[in-house]
């Protein structure tokens, strides 16, 4: 079975007295014909991840199973990768046709095949119009496309997609996700895709790892990591827009539970409003941070805590307030036009079953909720 399994990976770029640390103490496993995302922010090392994967980066330490076989050491041929470079990496004097086949031919595939099978890729990634064209004739989306279309038309251990839909016009690209999606699943392929899109991600895999600084912040579903981010960082990286935070004081007292913000402003809640654990988390703490995703804060003319307009945006099917709220800046989403303009003052109300709390000093998740992280 096509399982990769990366255990305490690291790697090192040696610049003479300054190395660079790009992945650090890296642990992952992809299960077989599972989708998976490396995510994250330019120089966050998911590249270098995936590189190492095709064999075209060394491992400073640890070790890489592909079918539970070590290939640490094997060349990128012996590997049964197939990769979707960023930078296509076509073959000029080749036909897109002969690029998209080029890896089936040389494998002895007959010829009558490969037609086919490039004629069926190329129709679903929409580049059948140009297969007897070459590279310096095409467009730079058409050109990524037919990188993509050569390692997908593989039969491989495993895809590595790297940006493989960062050229394509948004339209083009919801179009693909859906059947690149749906092209991985029917055939049971191992895929693993690095892109800096969230939507992207979500769209595509089955699990995310986040990555920052060379470190797994957090892998897990798209639907844990928007609800249960284990940090901070998670939190706020994740969702569109990030999620608000700020820090508060505890205050749990008799029947009714008090979070102290900035500039005076306070959160009271009824103690049943929380469960007997993250009551217990609350009467332990002295500060922490709460978050609470745009989409759970709720505005009002009436009750709440107010807060001031700074910016109100339409997107033509959701509204984006900011506002200046306990000295920090709170976001809120609504699917309805909102008519407050900024400078006026609205009321916020943050649920308490939507708040996720984080330690200030670590970050690490402390509960999301009424439950415990």
């Amino acid at each position: 079975m096509n399982r990769l399994e990366i255990d305490d990976v690291t790697k090192v770029y040696d610049a003479g007295t300054n190395p660079v640390a790009a992945v650090k103490s890296l642990d992952l496993e992809i299960r077989p014909g599972e989708v998976v995302a490396l995510l994250g922010s330019s120089g966050c090392g998911k590249t270098s991840t995936l590189r190492m994967i095709a064999g075209f980066e060394s491992v400073t330490s640890g070790t890489m199973r592909i079918a539970g076989v070590d290939v640490e050491r094997r060349p990128p041929a012996r590997r049964n990768v197939a990769m979707a470079f960023e930078g296509y990496s076509l073959y000029p004097p080749m036909t897109v046709r002969e690029n998209i086949g080029f890896a089936l031919a040389a494998g002895g595939t007959d010829a009558a095949q490969i037609r086919q099978r490039v004629d069926d890729m190329a129709g679903m990634l929409e580049i059948d119009g140009i297969l007897e064209r070459y590279p310096s004739s095409i467009s730079g989306g058409q050109q990524q496309r037919t990188s993509l279309a050569r390692a997908l038309v593989r039969d491989a251990a495993l895809h590595l997609l790297d940006e493989p839909m960062g050229q394509l016009e948004p339209q083009l690209r919801t179009l693909l996700r859906g059947r690149i999606k749906h092209f991985i699943k029917e055939r049971g392929h191992t895929a693993i895709l690095v892109t800096h899109d969230q939507t992207e991600a979500n769209a595509l895999a089955d699990r995310i790892a986040v990555l920052e600084g060379g470190e797994l912040q957090q892998y897990a579903t798209p639907g844990v990591l928007r609800d249960r981010p284990s940090n901070l960082f998670t939190g706020t990286f994740i969702g569109e827009p990030p999620m608000n935070v700020i820090e508060a004081v505890p205050d749990v007292e008799g029947a009714r539970v008090r979070l102290r913000l900035g500039e005076g402003v306070a959160l009271d809640y009824a103690r049943e409003a929380f469960s007997v654990p993250v009551l217990q988390l609350l009467e332990s703490r002295s500060h922490l941070h709460l978050g609470i995703r745009p989409h759970a804060v709720r505005l009002g003319e009436g009750g709440g805590a107010p807060a001031r307009v700074t910016v109100n945006q339409w997107l033509g099917d959701q509204s984006h307030i900011a506002t200046a709220f306990a000295g920090a800046t709170l976001v809120a989403v609504e699917h309805d036009r909102v008519a407050a303009r900024v400078g006026d003052v609205v009321h916020v109300t943050l649920a308490p079953d939507a708040l996720h709390l984080f330690d200030s000093d670590t970050g690490v998740a402390l509960a999301h909720g009424r439950e415990l992280a």
